[in-house]
């Protein structure tokens, strides 16, 4: 059992709950006693009061797990001397359980298929690999948007898949869309709900119809299910191959759970149904602690949850039985104060946040939130802050348990003896914080003071999340960032061309586009925007816009993507769904869409229009991420924005916009309808959200994933031990990892006259190295399946195909918007230096390993930034990379690189390639020594004499061991021979 050691020399310290005996626990507040030998002295000037919440989880856990050798009394010992030991000290952490996400999760479960494959080989018993560490997988990203106000998509949607053949297998009742509502009566062919008879004595009364058709999550009138059901029938066609594998993995391997397709994304799954909050295993408790391959697993602490994105190689790792490492970090208080304004959303509290805490460095530390504004913030408030922790460089940001939270489990339908146990417990082992207590705030390493009430509107971009920018001084700021030199806000129009006009022809109207002009807005309530508040407060905005008379131009590519059915069930009953609806954001389904790069393309018109008049065009969006090129490939400038922005930035049709001194647009009667008119109250949609966001729907949607998915229970999978591979599979394919599996590691070879594979520059994120979204026609990936008799509607997306190692090598730095500084422009190609020639990254990189050449990469600061993803390691590493020599790195992806046998080097601080004279045309000898140790300095010598040292970016005795060992899936594989 993974949850606690049995031979924990702390076991006399486990006891009754009190007035619960047979509820056992570690009860940490009472060490102490000669009986801990050399401990004594440290354990009697303890007090667990002035430990952070965060760090008293970890010493719990470390408690609980202590064995004498992954877990140690020294790590103990270091956790309680936090104060002095942050920043110097390793420590292992045991989590209590992992979550996964499809993308992300199938290279994960593909590697155990593999492992197990490579184990009997090696003489093992395959049946011994399972995950020690209960996990569960959401498959939840396979989402693309093939039918969008129940009309198929023309173009060839970026993610693939023969949307003619899936509707010719649709039933001929789903295949006949329904007529929907116009989005305006300008050039309305019909229906109109509304009506000319609506518009008398200019009085307007939205007459939308609101068929009662069940949504398959509550069981309750939802308009226009056709879109979902039409989009699932495609996930679940396209994706079969995945899907079967993921059911054969639930049935093979013990401790694995899979929630289907269509329950919600991993995220709200995870906060609505997988939370425990204190875990409860054959009577003993412990606390609730999860990692996962996402960045923004970080989301669970908003309720009390411990828990971080690690990405996939060390979540496997964690799986089968090994600790997380961590270096024993700073902890920030936060101190919340005052009241937030009424039109400032939990959106706007995440983006000033976000901005004080990066002002603070916070990178790399945990921030844990206390003071009068925490008892202010809902648990769903609490959530979306936590979420964005990874846009400020927090390994975690903290919300201990406290009466609301209490009081959001009670009402999200958490059995009344378990919160009574529940609470015992915490308070038990010191993990409750109560606001009306008079015990002293634990101590922090620094506290940041952020007032509440200075808090107004914000959105983020137009590239990066961290660059807020004041919705009243949008306007400003895009006209700056057109002014401004190309970059991280610049986009250098020249002024004569910054008023151009370009008129387009669409639906039997005219329209003008210009510089500002919004062409894709899409709602997404996943991560940051689960909060209820938000998502009520854009379905007030659209209906009371409706109302008015507003209406969002035919050509805006509009969508809504609930987080889960809770979220649709609550925008029904509500009855704003269908004024979202009449506004063109319809719900298209339930996983990661236009987020991801997932959209569908723009009409062609309108496509031509913004390249012939090289237009900056816009997109907004209530998403985490807003890379340059992710939403589509003409829309250059994209924001995030909350959900009722994304509603008003829609209906305005630009961004050029002064929401104060402009109007939205004309209403009935001609009448000016500005946002203030539109906006709701704080008093609205707290009477909303009481009388939909009920307890009612979590208890339905448990009800729901208990029962299950009738396509998932329809699909056949194979039972075996051992996964057979099917060598004609496009989607699943037995990885290479293991090839060389041996019980000896060998000693790391060095790296000699390796020429540099690609030059980069400040902040390469893991998107630019292994991007999520479509599979470009003209790439290494899309020859590879072309070859193997697939169309391009086929293709599918990256994502979809990350059990794959052939799509994804082919894939990694495939990345339109990657600049390599080889080439001059942003393009996926480098140049092979034997031959001169300039080539995809993978064909040259493929050139070199027949040669023998080894590669490095050479990279500024930052490199790794971005979600966690395990292929941003694994695909350099196959495309034959041995080192990256960098400026700094994300944290993450610098343990990934060492999870998978890549070497990460930093550059001596002041120096760079630049500095050093380096031109990446150069070959480099590395020598590693057979005896590696943390942090030590490694010399290189270019060919063309010049000699400059590195440091070894190896933190500990572990990560040098995993390095030795070929990473640390080879490591954990050898256990079992």
């Amino acid at each position: 059992v993974f949850f606690f050691s049995p031979g924990s020399p702390y076991q006399p310290v486990i006891e009754a709950l009190e007035n619960y005996p047979q509820k056992k626990f570690y009860n940490v507040s009472k060490l102490g006693g000669a009986k801990y030998g050399v401990a004594l002295i440290q354990l009697l000037c303890f007090t667990l009061d002035t430990l952070p919440y965060s760090i008293r989880v970890l010493f719990e856990s470390s408690i609980r797990n202590c064995d004498g050798f992954l877990v140690k009394e020294t790590d103990a010992m270091n956790i309680l001397d936090w104060k002095t030991k942050q920043n110097n000290v390793e420590v292992p952490f045991c989590p209590a359980r992992v979550v996964l996400q499809d993308f992300t999760g199938i290279p994960a479960m593909v590697d155990f298929a593999a492992m197990r494959e490579a184990v009997r080989n090696a003489g093992g018993d395959p049946v011994k690999v399972n995950p020690a560490c209960p996990a569960d997988l959401t498959v939840d990203h396979s989402l693309q948007i093939d039918f969008s106000k129940c009309a198929i998509q023309n173009a060839p949607n970026p993610g693939g898949g023969d949307s003619q053949k899936a509707m010719a297998k649709l039933s001929p009742l789903k295949a006949q869309p329904r007529k929907l509502p116009c989005r305006g009566h300008t050039g309305c062919k019909g229906p109109c709900s509304a009506g000319d008879s609506s518009r008398t004595s200019g009085q307007f009364s939205a007459q939308i119809e609101n068929t009662p058709i069940l949504c398959p999550f509550h069981l309750q009138p939802v308009p226009e299910p056709e879109t979902v059901l039409k989009n699932q029938e495609m996930e679940f066609g396209r994706n079969r191959e995945r899907l079967q594998f993921f059911k054969w993995s639930s049935k093979v391997f013990k401790n694995i759970s899979v929630i289907p397709p269509e329950t919600g994304m991993a995220h709200q799954v995870n906060l609505e149904y997988l939370s425990r909050v204190v875990f409860e295993v054959e009577d003993f408790l412990y606390p609730d602690s999860v990692v996962g391959t996402d960045s923004h697993m970080t989301m669970m602490n908003g309720l009390g949850i411990l828990g971080w994105g690690v990405g996939g190689i060390e979540t496997e790792a964690v799986m089968l039985g090994m600790p997380v490492t961590l270096t024993l970090p700073e902890v920030v208080g936060c101190e919340l104060t005052g009241t937030a304004s009424p039109i400032s959303t939990s959106i706007d509290i995440v983006l000033s946040i976000t901005k004080h805490l990066r002002q603070a460095d916070v990178a790399g530390k945990f921030v844990e939130f206390f003071g009068s504004g925490v008892s202010q913030l809902s648990v769903a408030d609490r959530t979306t802050i936590a979420n964005m922790c990874p846009e400020y460089g927090a390994i975690l940001s903290f919300f201990p348990v406290d009466n609301v939270t209490l009081k959001h489990l009670k009402h999200t339908g958490f059995d009344k003896a378990k919160l009574e146990v529940m609470e015992a417990y915490l308070k038990a082992v010191k993990l409750f914080r109560n606001d009306e207590s008079s015990s002293r705030e634990p101590e922090y390493s620094q506290v940041v003071q952020i007032s509440l009430s200075s808090i107004i509107p914000y959105v983020s971009g137009p590239k990066r999340s961290q660059d807020r920018v004041a919705v009243n001084n949008m306007k400003s700021d895009f006209q700056a960032c057109l002014n401004e030199k190309s970059g991280v806000k610049g986009f250098q129009i020249a002024v004569e061309k910054q008023n151009d006009i370009v008129p387009v022809h669409y639906e039997g109207n005219e329209y003008k586009l210009s510089h500002g002009c919004i062409v894709i807005a899409a709602v997404i309530s996943c991560t940051n925007n689960c909060n209820p508040s938000v998502m009520l407060a854009a379905g007030l905005l659209a209906k009371k816009a409706v109302e008015a008379g507003l209406v969002v131009k035919p050509y805006i590519r509009t969508s809504l993507s609930p987080g889960s059915g809770m979220v649709t069930h609550y925008l029904s009953s509500s009855g704003v769904l269908p004024y979202l609806s009449k506004l063109g954001f319809e719900v298209v389904g339930y996983g990661c869409s236009t987020c991801v790069g997932n959209t569908a393309p723009l009409p062609e018109a309108i496509r031509n229009a913004i390249k012939q008049g090289d237009i900056v065009a816009c997109g907004v969006l209530s998403g985490t991420k807003n890379f340059e090129g992710r939403l589509c490939d003409c829309v250059r400038a994209n924001y995030l924005a909350s959900p009722p922005l994304v509603v008003a930035y829609a209906i305005a049709g630009t961004v050029r916009i002064d929401f104060e001194t402009e109007p939205l647009g004309t209403g009935f009667n001609g009448r000016s309808i500005y946002l203030r008119d539109i906006w709701p109250t704080r008093r609205e949609l707290h009477t909303v959200e009481e009388e939909c966001v009920i307890s009612s729907m979590f208890k339905q949607l448990k009800e729901k994933m208990e029962k299950g998915n009738k396509r998932w229970h329809l699909l056949e999978a194979p039972e075996s031990t051992l996964f057979p591979w099917d060598l004609k599979s496009t989607y699943i394919r037995c990885p290479s990892f293991f090839d060389k599996l041996a019980k000896e590691p060998v000693a790391p070879q060095p790296i000699e006259n390796a020429h540099v594979l690609l030059y980069l520059g400040d902040s390469v994120t893991t998107d630019h190295i292994s991007p999520a979204g479509s599979i470009a026609r003209s790439s290494a990936a899309a020859k590879y399946l072309t070859n193997k008799g697939l169309t391009p509607r086929e293709f599918n997306s990256y994502g979809a195909r990350r059990g794959n190692d052939a799509v994804m090598t082919r894939g990694t730095f495939a990345n339109i918007k990657l600049l390599n500084k080889f080439i001059g422009k942003p393009a996926p190609k480098t140049i092979h230096f034997p031959s001169g020639q300039t080539l995809d990254v993978f064909e040259a990189a493929e050139l070199y390993q027949k040669e023998g050449i080894p590669v490095i990469i050479l990279a500024g600061k930052k490199y790794g930034l971005g979600s966690s993803r395990d292929w941003a390691a694994k695909g350099p590493f196959l495309l034959g990379v041995k080192a990256v020599l960098a400026e700094s790195y994300e944290k993450v992806h610098r343990s990934q690189l060492i999870g998978i046998g890549i070497a990460p080097l930093q550059f001596l601080p002041g120096e760079n390639p630049i500095t050093l004279g380096l031109t990446g045309r150069e070959q480099f000898s590395i020598l590693l020594p057979p005896e590696l140790s943390p942090g030590m300095t490694l010399d290189i010598k270019t060919s063309t004499g010049k000699v400059f040292s590195v440091i070894a970016l190896f933190e500990n005795d572990m990560e040098i061991t995993l390095y030795k060992y070929g990473g640390s899936l080879n490591f954990v594989a050898r256990r079992f021979l």
